[in-house]
């Protein structure tokens, strides 16, 4: 009987899970309609990832599923409403690896900046030579968050050992940034505005679909760098690829895409000599992928104690009355 299952599972995850759960059944796909959904109509606990989408259909065929643990922080993937009505508990992991994320961000800026796969592509082909390699340091500059969750803060973090200048804005403000790190919050156009390095960390709303757009980026300094390791739909690619085309985008550095799973529809971007694309690796580190799944197990092991699980999913108590990130208009 399949009560376990875990999908979207790497090869070298499986002695992991079967330690903690030996009964388990991994599938290294997504939930799909391709026979998997077939061997899990005895499914009691399922545990996911992002590219799993868990709807009404799905759960029509897992008739006994009682919990969902998917090991992301955003859960957009699946039915929230559909799973209140089946009284399906649905869990998360709310910070498995925020820091290796903000990590990729630097990860990505200093290799372009300094120019290190071109360099090193030089050496290996016998020319050791400085010139035509000038990099650009990240001490002075102004760094623009949008966005101050855990990895907006983890990013205010780094920058600020660097020596950055930073800019952020949000819905919510954390008094520590400002108060530490020296954080200044400020409206949407105001940060685009100053800033010479854009990341962003916001999630996928409708209110965020294409934050990133010709108004906003007509409002940004010539020669902006942006950075996005958050979702592909925060950024307009067509009005992007304008941006760089016409140089008032000096790089696009990029770990998601708006259509991660069409290459054609990505290919001019992708291809763009002022862009660096990673393919959606920022969060894929060890200590972080360790850390997605235990907090899965422990949501999973308190469930079957009949506890409820500590990272079950539920609105914030916060209050966020600041104006946030209302799009750019023309």
């Amino acid at each position: 009987m399949n009560r376990f299952a875990f999908l979207e599972v790497d090869s070298e995850d499986d002695a992991r899970i079967l330690k903690q759960f030996p009964e388990a059944v991994i599938f290294r796909g997504p939930l799909a309609d391709d026979g998997t959904l077939d061997r899990l109509t005895e499914c009691e606990a399922l545990c996911c990832f992002i590219y799993s989408k868990i709807g009404e259909a799905e759960l029509a065929k897992m008739p006994k599923l009682k919990l969902i643990a998917t090991r992301s922080v955003g859960f957009d993937h699946i039915n929230m409403d559909a799973c209140r009505k089946r009284g399906i508990i649905v869990c998360n992991v709310p910070d498995y690896g925020s820091h290796v994320i903000a990590e990729h961000v630097f990860a990505l800026l200093l290799s372009t900046f300094r120019h290190i796969a071109k360099a090193d592509k030089l050496v290996r082909e016998g020319t050791f030579d400085y010139h035509k390699l000038r990099g650009i340091a990240l001490r002075g500059k102004t760094l623009g968050i949008l966005g101050t969750g855990k990895i907006g803060r983890k990013v205010a973090q780094i920058g600020k050992g660097f020596g950055m200048h930073l800019r952020a804005v949000d819905k919510c403000r954390i008094l520590e940034l400002e108060d530490i790190l020296a954080v200044k919050y400020k409206s949407l156009d105001e940060v685009i505005a100053e800033s010479d390095i854009i990341t962003l960390h916001l999630p996928a709303l409708p209110e965020t679909e294409h934050i990133i757009n010709d108004a906003s980026i007509a409002k940004m300094k010539d020669g902006v760098i942006i950075v996005n390791t958050a979702r592909g739909s925060l950024i307009d690619s067509h009005a992007l690829l304008r941006g760089l085309n016409s140089g008032k985008i000096q790089y696009a550095l990029l770990d998601v895409l708006e259509h991660e799973k069409n290459f054609e529809e990505n290919r001019a971007l992708i291809e763009h000599p002022s862009v660096v694309t990673t393919p959606h690796i920022a969060f894929y580190a060890d200590d972080s992928m360790r850390d997605m799944f235990v907090d899965s197990f422990e949501s999973i092991q308190q469930w079957m104690e009949g506890k409820t699980p500590e990272r079950l999913v539920k609105p914030p108590a916060m209050v966020c009355d600041l104006p946030g990130v209302s799009k750019v208009s023309s």
